[in-house]
């Protein structure tokens, strides 16, 4: 693993006071719920002006892991809604929107490996990708599709890759014809310019009236709004790819395994995560250990404008449907987010470290309030039910820094680098799983319960 920076260089250089406000009510005014239907309303009312279909756009990137998931179900989608469905091949995600690209793929294969089965999809445990030979095959054959073949055969075409059988996609390439080198090379560089043409980066993302969505793990957003508009053929049937369940029962754990959370101050992602994570822990009985790091743009990990957009408004989609607070903006990278962490440990030994992180998260993300100064982070620690005047004394306290290199070193043990992140260990404190994203306390919560069935 990669030893990221913790800290220095230009990518930790606060804004300035003016550049963070403008910032900040962009970003809410991006990720609204009110600008979010709104924009919706625009669009259907110019495709219904225009007489239009339901256009989605799918783009595909042969070598990804959520792509083989999202083309498992691909047919199923386009044949329950009403849609016309165009679909794209594209490259690897362009410069700074995917740091340390082939680590990402790794974690990406074990990651799909971890949900394809609650999904009714699968993928194999494997700790290698597929052969550039093969791969190059599944991408010659896919590149000569139309979109109606291709929707039909790019399941097959991938199982095959995937499942390392050239023998098998030779004899696809002769059932379904397939492209030159350069030819497919050119029609990967037309995907590549549309998706940056509607201001997006990854594979495996459906995009629908100006909004995206990125594979299975989004789907349901998407069929929920198609559904909405009229376009399910089958609106009484549950969802292709509904959002799984975080359930805590029924079985309970008496301190045996232990939750490792990995938030950070500034993720959004974390911002409406960490009830819910906390939560987990509390109702299924495990040891919890929440271990703050700096964000990744604050270790020195890049990233790009037009992904930090999509994550906000992500987020903002995310938080509605979960019926979680979120929204108000004022952006605490930088300064705001070292100073509240250098709290952490004299937080934690008055056992208010938890409601000093919810404080800061409900300032930054819900109420709007500036934590760049002391007014703002005052009430963060009061909101904690700490005391400001015993609060300002700590205020740059190395242990805080110490505390979050350490925890730094441990989430790249776990064979992870971005946030939020969970990871649960045994009663010796040996690693059962880790995993990324918000989206998968379903998951940690499902290998909770295996766990505690195997003790009985």
């Amino acid at each position: 693993m990669t030893e990221f920076k913790e800290q220095g260089g230009p990518s930790t250089m606060d804004p300035p006071a003016h550049k963070r406000w403008i910032a900040s009510q962009m970003l809410t005014n991006w990720v609204s719920y009110s600008g979010t239907d709104k924009r919706r309303i625009k669009h259907e009312k110019q495709r219904v002006d225009q007489k239009l279909p339901h256009h989605v756009e799918y783009f595909h990137f042969v070598d990804d892991p959520y792509s083989y998931l999202t083309a498992q179900i691909l047919q199923t989608f386009s044949a329950r809604y009403n849609i016309q469905l165009t679909c794209h091949l594209v490259s690897k995600p362009p410069g700074d929107n995917a740091p340390e690209f082939e680590l990402l793929m790794n974690l990406a294969r074990y990651d799909a490996y971890m949900i394809a089965e609650k999904y009714g999809l699968s993928f194999e445990d494997r700790k290698e990708a597929p052969k550039q030979d093969v791969i190059d095959i599944a991408q010659s054959i896919l590149a000569a599709q139309d979109d109606q073949s291709f929707t039909s055969c790019v399941a097959e075409v991938s199982h095959a890759m995937w499942s390392d059988d050239k023998e098998k996609l030779l004899k696809l390439s002769k059932k379904f014809g397939f492209a030159s080198s350069k030819e497919a090379s050119e029609v990967v560089a037309r995907g590549d310019a549309r998706r940056a043409e509607l201001k997006h980066y990854s594979g495996a993302m459906l995009y629908y009236a100006g909004e995206w969505y990125w594979g299975i793990d989004r789907l349901y957003h998407l069929e929920n709004r198609l559904s909405s508009l009229g376009a399910d053929r089958l609106p009484s049937t549950e969802l292709i790819a509904p959002r799984p369940k975080i359930v805590s029962g029924p079985l309970k754990d008496s301190e045996s395994l232990t939750l490792e959370i990995f938030p950070t101050l500034r993720s959004p992602y974390s911002a409406i995560a960490f009830d819910r994570a906390v939560a987990l822990a509390e109702e299924t009985g495990v040891n919890l250990s929440v271990r703050l790091v700096l964000p990744m743009v604050m270790r020195g990990v890049p990233t790009t404008t037009i992904k930090g957009q999509y994550i906000f408004w992500d987020t903002g989609r995310e938080a509605r449907a979960a019926g979680i607070p979120f929204g108000k903006i004022y952006d605490p990278v930088g300064d705001p987010v070292r100073r509240c962490c250098s709290l952490i440990p004299w937080a934690e030994t008055q056992g208010k470290h938890l409601e000093l992180i919810r404080a800061f998260y409900q300032c930054a993300f819900v109420e709007g309030i500036n934590t760049n100064n002391n007014r703002g982070l005052r009430k963060v620690v009061e909101n904690a039910g700490l005391s400001w005047q015993e609060a300002k004394k700590r205020i740059g306290d190395p242990e805080g820094a110490k505390m979050l290199e350490r925890n730094r070193l441990a989430l790249l043990d776990a064979g992870i680098w971005g946030t939020p992140s969970f990871r649960l260990l045994d009663s010796n404190g040996a690693q059962i799983l880790a995993l990324w994203g918000q989206d998968r306390l379903w998951r940690v919560a499902d290998e909770i319960q295996q766990q505690l069935t195997k003790m009985i």
